[in-house]
């Protein structure tokens, strides 16, 4: 399956951090791209999207909601790819699960759920080829059950009984996505793959920052908070808008596609961080943050495989901080 020019893709979460990423590669190979936008009048969200090259002849924004059926129709009509990012997640989501325990984790969930069925029901009622589906590490880890001495790999699934006793509603959602998308697809006949990202770093597109830029946005300040049960890797943010276009591309490409530099543990990167950037208060962490997460560098070999050469770490963090200075986050 290769590059069609001209050809109309579909990228759900078109305005946020990895998808505006995802907007500007695909309209420099030559794709019209179907972006999906939370709320079209916020200049915020639609601005930096539109002053992409190539986005005045190519570009199509929509107006979306999860949840809204038609609205999703809309969007993916006339399309033969669909990219699909748009799911609820915050850092505090992450680190504070015990916000209204009653009311927002089933919803938090139902939504990542209902919103991947839609999305995927759609795209099978309109023809669409193949469907790229944004998961997450966090829905291979943690894995308390995986064997000790094998690293974790695409066949490993994050524990969710686990996750309910240790509240972390944010894997679980991952998780029960994902699942939810292979039993579809199964059910269905639809050509689905997966890409399951590790720490999205690097240069920051649209104003807001993602859930793991504010992780180093926080660390820069001092925070030590160790993420023992969740963190695997990073990657940079362009690695993994190429890691999408190339498993949509290649129809060899199957599965699950696991996208880090490297499976390292949070104390790896913390330090790291501190001697890149000996200014900031970074705070020293225990080496293994991470009990028993074996350390990998060819850990996303199947991405490797489909010619995807990892942009090493030192990179990513220095791209991310320069980020963080250029839009002011941190002097």
């Amino acid at each position: 399956m290769a590059k069609r020019e001209g050809e109309a893709v579909c990228v759900t979460g078109g305005s946020g951090y990895i998808g505006s990423w995802l907007v500007r590669l695909l309209l420099e190979r030559g794709y019209t791209v179907h972006a999906t936008v939370k709320d079209l009048k916020d200049e915020k969200e639609t601005k930096h999207l539109e002053d992409f090259e190539g986005a005045k002849s190519r570009l199509m924004l929509f107006q979306m909601d999860l949840l809204n059926y038609d609205s999703i129709v809309t969007a993916i009509t006339g399309t033969t790819g669909v990219f699909h990012l748009a799911s609820p997640c915050t850092v505090d989501e992450v680190r504070d699960p015990e916000v209204a325990p009653n009311v927002s984790l089933p919803v938090h969930i139902s939504i990542s759920i209902k919103g991947t069925i839609n999305v995927l029901t759609a795209a099978k009622e309109l023809g669409v080829r193949r469907v790229v589906v944004t998961s997450s590490v966090t829905a291979i880890v943690p894995s308390p059950n995986w064997p000790a001495d094998a690293v974790k790999n695409e066949e490993c699934w994050t524990d969710e009984e686990y996750c309910k006793q240790k509240g972390l509603w944010y894997p679980l959602s991952k998780t029960r996505a994902e699942k939810a998308a292979w039993e579809f697809a199964k059910e269905n006949n639809l050509d689905i793959v997966v890409v399951n990202p590790g720490m999205a770093m690097g240069p920051i597109i649209p104003p807001a920052l993602n859930a793991s830029m504010l992780i180093l946005l926080r660390l820069l300040q001092g925070c030590t908070e160790v993420f023992e049960d969740i963190f695997f890797g990073s990657v940079h943010v362009k690695d993994l808008a190429r890691a999408h276009i190339l498993v949509y591309e290649n129809i060899s490409a199957t599965g699950r596609h696991l996208c880090v530099e490297a499976i390292s543990h949070y104390g790896d990167f913390a330090a790291k961080v501190a001697e890149l950037f000996p200014e900031y208060k970074v705070p020293r962490l225990p080496k293994d943050t991470q009990p028993g997460l074996l350390r990998a560098k060819d850990a996303s070999k199947k991405l490797m495989d489909l010619g995807l050469e990892f942009i090493p770490i030192e990179q990513i963090i220095r791209d991310a901080v320069q980020s963080l200075k250029n839009k002011g986050f941190i002097a």
